[in-house]
């Protein structure tokens, strides 16, 4: 009989999938979401999202498909901000229970 070892996960399936930038791919990904819920909302079409946050329309389309990996945190979050919305960045010190890493609430 075989023995199945249990394999303890973490709460970021890129990191249990061994992504070296799997925090930073989730905080993307988190803006992302974000952005592309807005453009729903707005009824926004790709062109029009680029001519308010001044991103090319390829990229629009890639952000759209959270084709993410040549799209920096910083332009995902000026995106943001030109479509009217509050893009916080809170330093605190890391607790025993979450250690030191990046979280993006959206």
């Amino acid at each position: 009989m075989e023995s199945k070892r249990s394999l303890k996960g973490t709460d970021n399936v890129l990191v249990d999938l061994g992504f070296e930038d799997a925090e930073e791919l989730t905080a993307k990904a988190s803006l992302a979401v974000k952005l592309n819920d807005l453009v729903e909302k707005r009824g926004l079409s790709q062109t029009e999202v680029a001519a308010i946050t001044g991103m090319t329309q390829p990229k629009v389309s890639q952000v759209r498909r959270y084709k993410l990996q040549n799209i920096s945190l910083e332009r995902l979050m000026h995106a943001l901000v030109s479509l009217d919305q509050r893009v916080e960045i809170v330093v605190r010190p890391a607790r025993r229970t979450h250690g030191p890493g990046i979280t993006v609430a959206a």
